[in-house]
């Protein structure tokens, strides 16, 4: 049996014992109430009858007398309702009726009863000297005086088959009402415990669907209560299950690219310094050739260890296994120094580069880092630009330095702009080769190493117009979230730029 069925039979059989207790307790309550209510209303009867019929012929009372007619009228009205009296004398004789069925006081009573008692009592079947059978009464025996002595003593009862058989009517109501709430009870516990039962069962089937590698399972419910929340949860794991192996496939994509790539990349350098090897080892290349063999065999090597260096560099960053030694340094002075060293680069492709920034612009950041960050998203920027402009900007914003490289080359589609920073992405996929054997990881590196920084990047690109990188380095002991909102005044020194070449 499923636990959850076990679980509404236990919750079932706890209502069923407690609807139990209450109903033994409520019986015994019933039959004490009326009980009771009987014996009061057989007192007010009691109290009726001496009020009506009781006659004192003298101021002492020692003469007392009762009306016939009316004890005779009363009698008829009371056995109508099944409730009998008997008159006593303050001699324990009856005084009515005179029929010799009359019950008679017992000596423990008649001492209650002459020292001021009420006796409230329930009497068994007894049988009367004429042979007939008194059934089994609840009966009052209650005293009356006059000017403190006793003068009458009244009896009245009632049949208890009459009480029984009201307190049995009680009772299988009760017990009716019984049946109907435990079937009720049952009904409503098999519909929520099926009900219950059903999410589980949906949520264990998508579970193994899951496991079998189906992460687009998706399960329905409205529900707001505990098990709600835990669907919403699961449909919220598999979620992120799904974006992850869609991320994984697409970094599996991309590492497969790169290994084309870079076995591209390898390939070319190694077969040209194997060629002039093998010219060295034969003969062929004498005089001034040598020197010319030996150049570009130490360029090709270089662009092999720059290919494996980069990769290098990428896991080390990605893993925080670098340590960054920030400090305070001019900016502008590390950019003017990355231009001089590129220029013959963007010579090669037509373009022109300026730096746009203070003679002195403070910027705290580790200084090998900061030179490898600008550095490739200028050799980036002069990439994709032919016979363009690239710009260097540096300025001061509130509390941090903004570094911006601004070209005019092909610029990006917005797909580009979103997947730029990732690991072997290449915008142009017709520039995976080139005289500077680009990888696809210098702009992976840069997001990395700006992330170290707890600083920010951004790019914005228009197809055939050209893209601008920025990148916000903030200075010590600045937190970028703390940044005032626009429309806040900004209260750090901005100088203005100027030119330099």
């Amino acid at each position: 049996m499923k636990m959850i069925y076990q679980q509404m039979l236990a919750f079932f059989a706890v209502i069923v014992i407690t609807i139990l207790l209450l109903g033994f307790s409520f019986a015994r309550m019933t039959r004490s109430f009326v009980y009771d209510s009987t014996w009061q209303r057989l007192e007010n009867y009691s109290d009726s009858l001496i009020q009506q019929s009781l006659i004192v012929n003298n101021h002492n009372g020692n003469n007392v007398s009762f009306n016939v007619k009316t004890l005779t009228t009363s009698d008829a009205l009371l056995k109508n309702q099944a409730v009998y009296f008997t008159v006593f004398n303050k001699k324990n004789q009856v005084i009515y009726p005179n029929d010799g069925l009359s019950p008679r006081v017992n000596k423990t009573d008649w001492q209650h009863l002459t020292g001021g008692e009420i006796v409230r009592k329930v009497s068994n079947k007894t049988k009367l000297s004429n042979g007939q059978v008194r059934p089994a009464m609840i009966e009052v025996l209650k005293p009356y005086y006059y000017r403190n002595k006793l003068v009458a003593v009244l009896i009245t009862g009632a049949f208890v088959s009459s009480i029984n058989s009201n307190i049995n009517t009680i009772n299988q109501n009760l017990l009716h009402g019984f049946w109907v709430a435990l079937i009720l009870a049952l009904m409503i516990s098999f519909i929520i415990a099926a009900r219950l039962n059903r999410r589980i069962s949906e949520l264990r089937s998508a579970a193994t669907q899951v496991a079998n590698g189906n992460y687009n399972i998706r399960v329905k419910d409205k529900g707001t209560d505990e098990m709600g929340q835990l669907i919403s949860d699961f449909n919220n794991m598999t979620e992120s299950l799904e974006k992850s192996q869609e991320e994984i496939a697409r970094q599996e994509e991309r590492r497969q690219e790169f290994l084309a790539n870079a076995a591209h990349e390898m390939r070319t350098p190694l077969t040209t310094i194997s060629g002039i090897l093998e010219g060295f080892k034969y003969g062929v290349i004498q005089g001034s050739d040598r020197e010319k063999s030996i150049n570009l065999m130490d360029s090709e090597t270089q662009r092999l260890i720059r290919l494996v260096n980069e990769n290098l560099d990428y896991e080390k960053i990605r893993s925080n296994s670098i340590q960054l030694h920030e400090t305070q340094f001019n900016a502008t002075k590390v950019m003017n120094t990355i231009v001089e060293q590129l220029k013959n680069k963007a010579r090669d492709s037509g373009d022109n580069m300026t730096v746009r920034a203070p003679k002195e612009l403070p910027v705290y950041a580790d200084y090998d880092r900061f030179v490898q960050i600008v550095f490739n998203i200028t050799n980036n920027a002069i990439q994709f630009t032919d016979k363009g402009q690239i710009t260097l900007i540096g300025e001061r914003g509130y509390n941090e330095t903004i570094i911006r490289v601004a070209d005019t080359g092909i610029g990006m589609t917005p797909d580009q702009e979103q997947n730029i920073f990732e690991r072997y992405y290449k915008a142009d996929a017709s520039r995976r080769s080139g005289k500077y054997g680009e990888s696809g990881l210098g702009l992976a590196i840069v997001h990395q190493l700006v992330k170290q920084h707890h600083g920010e990047i951004s790019v914005a690109s228009e197809l055939h117009k050209g893209t601008t990188f920025t990148v916000i380095f903030p200075d010590k002991g600045t937190n970028l979230k703390d940044k005032p909102k626009p429309g806040q005044p900004d209260d750090s020194q901005k100088p203005n730029p100027e030119q330099n070449a």
